[in-house]
């Protein structure tokens, strides 16, 4: 019997991008459990009750930084990590263990990425 589809948040405010993002999780077996543009669509998605296994956020979004986002995951017990054009610099003290994919990136990158969030 296979196992499920992981189910992945995308926080990406690029819509290009976040296709693109769409499109490797097909590829790699994943399934998209929804695609958020702002915080606000996140907390929204995640009042929804609808099931994340982990989430990769982009630190900024239309409305702001992540990081409300990325504390509340922490505090739920999912695993993310952040894309970030600039190396994840200003990334709050609390969050710095979270890994970081560098922008831009392929699909090999983010399959070693999701794979080490559910390793261990």
């Amino acid at each position: 019997m296979t196992a499920p589809a992981r189910r992945i948040l995308i926080a990406e405010d690029e819509a290009m991008i976040s296709m693109m993002v769409e499109d490797f999780l097909d590829q790699l077996g994943y399934h998209v459990a929804g695609v958020c543009m702002t915080g606000a669509q996140c907390q929204t998605l995640l009042d929804s009750g609808q099931e994340v296994d982990a989430a990769l956020l982009d630190c900024n979004l239309g409305d702001g930084p992540v990081w409300t986002i990325a504390r509340r995951l922490q505090d739920q017990g999912v695993p993310f990590l952040f894309a970030s054009g600039d190396g994840g610099h200003g990334v709050p003290p609390d969050l710095k263990g979270a890994p970081v994919l560098g922008k831009p990136y392929l699909i090999d990158a983010l399959e070693r990425s999701l794979a080490g969030l559910f390793e261990g």
